[in-house]
This record gives structure tokens, sequence and C-alpha cells, in this order.
């Protein structure tokens, strides 16, 4: 691994480095019992998650396996549209241990690597079964964090090889790859199923939730996590403008 990249890789741990320690402290925790039933006159949360300061970038410099990987090339470390919007951050509750049942069983969750990139980049699960995939004609092997502790490392050195693997509770999961060490994304392992990540307009969207009091999160990996109190009154919306801040 060249300088260039060796450097470029630890700017990027040190942008994410307060906000890897904070999001794993409130996250990493063992799975709390979460009781399913029917809600009954349920409200809903919705909104929109903005950012507002200058939006760094980082200089990729891939040195291998150029040909799948692409070139040198900057990257931003958040997506943010004009209107200040904010891509893929994820919005959940914590602390519900009772509500609304899981969405019905389906396809086991997927973490894709194609053209030297996580995909997704940022996705939400339920504890428990994940398939890591290599969809490239290269070596990748793929690293697991919660914090500083290895939830899993693979090596997947076959196209079209897939894994099954499994995180066992709740938790912001770091990613990487140690054989292209620019390579980064983020599984947020959750205990109930009250949760959104937002679209390109930063939009979001949490229905089904019983009335009371609840403690809501905002992160995105660049920015580190906000909480807020939030109130939910029974059959009314609840909207919240939600401004992601750099810690």
């Amino acid at each position: 691994m060249s300088t260039n990249l060796g450097k470029s890789a630890i700017c990027i741990r040190a942008a994410i480095g307060i906000s890897t320690f904070v999001v794993t402290a409130m996250l990493t925790l063992p799975a709390q019992a979460y009781d399913e039933g029917p809600v009954t006159g349920g409200g809903s949360i919705t909104g929109k998650v903005t950012f507002n300061g200058t939006v760094p970038t980082r200089k990729i410099i891939p040195t291998k396996d150029v040909e799948v990987c692409g070139g040198p090339r900057e990257e931003a470390l958040m997506r943010v549209g004009p209107d200040k919007a904010v891509e893929r951050a994820v919005v959940y509750l914590v602390d519900v241990t009772k509500g609304k049942a899981w969405p019905a069983g389906g396809k086991t969750p997927e973490l894709d690597q194609a053209k030297c990139a996580f995909l997704p980049d940022v996705q939400v699960i339920r504890a428990g079964a994940l398939d890591v995939i290599n969809s490239d004609p290269v070596l990748h092997n793929t690293h697991a964090y919660y914090d500083k502790r290895t939830a899993f490392n693979l090596a997947l050195p076959n196209q079209g090889q897939h894994i099954p693997t499994e995180l066992k509770r709740a938790g912001a999961v770091r990613l990487d790859c140690d054989a292209h060490g620019w390579m980064e994304g983020w599984i947020y392992v959750v205990d109930n199923p009250y949760y959104a990540v937002t679209g390109v307009d930063g939009k979001f969207t949490i229905p089904d939730v019983p009335a009371g009091n609840y403690m809501l999160v905002a992160v995105q990996p660049f920015t580190g996590p906000m909480q807020q109190t939030v109130v939910v009154a029974a059959g009314k919306p609840t909207d919240l403008t939600i401004e992601l801040k750099k810690k």
C-alpha cells in the first residue's frame, strides 16, 4: 500500500473516529427483549435530515486491482443535496420494548462488494443473519468491527462467492476491506423495528408508533449521532427537521 493511500486511510479514520466511539457507546448493547403485538391508534414520525456545513472529501488512490477498482478520485464523506438534504442517514428509536411486528421474513440481508465498494455502504438490519458477497473478480477481505472489536473477518477470493455470517447484538458496525484500504461501510444493527434510512430528499417515515415519549437518534457516519426526545400522539404524525452537525 502506498504512502498516499496509507495517509488517506488514516485521515478517514481520524475524521470519523470520534463518531465511531460515540455511536458505538450508544448502540453496542446486548439485544433487549422486544414484544411484538398489534398497535392500536399508533402515530408516526416523519421528517427530514439536513446538514448545513461544508462536506469534506477524501482522495482515493487505488494501488492494486485498478481495472476493477478504478483510478484516483475524490469522494465526498456524505451525500448532501443542493437543499442540504442528507441521503442515507439512519433514524431510529431506542429503548422500545413493545410495538409493531418486525417485517415479514424474507431474503437475508446482504453486504455486497462491487467495483471495490460496499453495497449498500450504509444499511440497517435486525440482529441475526447476514450474507457477505464478493461480486468482483479480485480478493476482498471483509472486516467488521464493533468499535475496535472484530465482529467477523472473512476472506472472499472468488467472484460470486457468498459467506453467511451473523451480527448478534445491537450496535454500529464499521466495515473495511483489508485488501483495499479505502473501502468503508456501516451496518447499524437494531433491536426493534422502529427505524428508517433517508432517501435522496433527506426524508424519512417511521409508522405505527405507539403513543408515548421516545428517544430518537439520527446518525450519519461522518457527523456521528444526534438524539432528541419525541412525543408521539395517537393517530397523528409528528414531523421533525433534524440538522446534523459535525462532532
